[in-house]
């Protein structure tokens, strides 16, 4: 009995009542719209035009400026500083005199060796006279050749004697010499670290320290893989470098002039000099600088703006307005520097997206935007072609 009552109300349920009216037939307005033929908006987009011109590779590293000379002055003799003529400070050329020193030993010993000389030149003077008289002796049969040749070897022998005077004479006005302490090159003069009356020693006692100032170098390291470009630049008479102070300090040209015999393995670089002129004093020995140096010069590169490269999972791609629609095209870049790509894969000439590629797919329609006159804040747009 309870199947049959399940039954019987399960049947109950579904009573004609319940069947739903047929549909009513779809009509043309009424049916829905495809995606694939909607019309599409174009996009607003900004583009610059890809330049075909030489393309400079930059290399930025920082550096140091150095002296190309710096020299120690110390005497060359145990003497006492008489005087010092110049001040701390002060710029000074070669062969100018920077300090005197005592000399009245010096002077003396020059004197006594003169006067050496002047005994050896009067032996000198009489040996050759009796050389003289030897010889008319020996025409007239009074002396032996023998005796002549004793005169002749005592002429030489005071010859030799005045050769070594005139020596010693020459080494003692070398000796006087080391009293003036003259610069051997021109350069700025450090501090003085001795004055009048001070006593110095031979070749320890450090007087003054003159640095060459212009020009100057600045030495700093380039990577390992930029050796053979610096090696080129440098038989080609040496790439620009220029070097920039912080703090607004200005910026300086100059060229490079050395690399290192070595690449240092524990940091893969190598070691280099650029060169400047410093007429005006503003590298100043150890100062800080940024260097950026030319490694090398890409011959007409197609050239586009940085900021219009899109990386994706398959390369490097760029947006391209043609025929007022945006194509994406596959580019390799070649090398960037600051704001600025070279690339292959373009023209010179390409419309190349720039603000608004964000937005875009392939074949989308673009509007590029109007460029505003100076002076006019207007924006402005025109729509591409097709």
């Amino acid at each position: 009995m309870i199947p049959a009552l399940v039954a019987l109300t399960l049947g109950g349920c579904s009573g004609k009542n319940d069947v739903a009216a047929p549909a009513a037939p779809a009509t043309a307005s009424s049916a829905p719209v495809s995606a694939a033929s909607a019309p599409v908006a174009p996009v607003t987009v900004t583009t610059v035009r890809a330049l075909r011109r030489d393309f400079p590779v930059l290399l930025k590293a920082s550096g140091s400026v150095t002296p190309l000379a710096s020299v120690e002055v110390k005497a060359q003799v145990t003497s006492v500083v008489t005087q010092v003529h110049f001040k701390e400070g002060q710029f000074v050329k070669a062969g100018d005199l920077l300090f005197t020193l005592d000399s009245r030993t010096d002077e003396a010993n020059v004197a006594k060796a003169r006067a050496q000389l002047a005994k050896d030149q009067a032996a000198l003077a009489d040996a050759r006279r009796q050389f003289e008289r030897a010889k008319q002796l020996l025409a007239q049969n009074f002396i032996s050749q023998g005796a002549l040749d004793s005169n002749q070897a005592q002429v030489d022998a005071q010859l030799a004697t005045v050769a070594a005077d005139q020596a010693a004479i020459d080494a003692a006005r070398v000796a006087l010499s080391f009293d003036r302490i003259v610069a051997k090159k021109s350069g700025r003069a450090g501090a003085v670290n001795v004055f009048p009356g001070s006593a110095v020693q031979a070749n320890l006692t450090t007087l003054v320290t003159l640095t060459q100032l212009d020009p100057i170098a600045v030495a700093y390291s380039l990577p390992q893989r930029n050796l053979p470009g610096a090696l080129s630049a440098l038989q080609a008479g040496g790439a620009p470098v220029m070097a920039t102070l912080p703090d607004g300090g200005g910026s300086y040209n100059g060229r490079l002039q050395f690399v290192d015999n070595a690449v240092d393995p524990n940091s893969g670089t190598v070691k280099v000099k650029a060169v400047f002129d410093n007429r005006e004093g503003k590298l100043w020995p150890g100062a800080f600088v940024e260097v950026t140096q030319t490694a090398k010069t890409i011959k007409d590169a197609v050239v586009v703006p940085q900021a219009a490269l899109i990386q994706g999972a398959r390369g490097t791609v760029v947006y391209v307005v043609e025929e007022g629609k945006a194509v994406l095209k596959p580019v390799q870049l070649i090398d960037a520097q600051v704001n600025e790509a070279a690339v292959t894969g373009v023209k010179a000439g390409d419309a190349i997206v720039l603000d608004g590629r964000q937005n875009l797919r392939p074949g989308t329609p673009v509007v590029e935007r109007a460029k505003a006159p100076a002076g006019d804040s207007t924006p402005k747009t025109k729509t591409a072609e097709p």
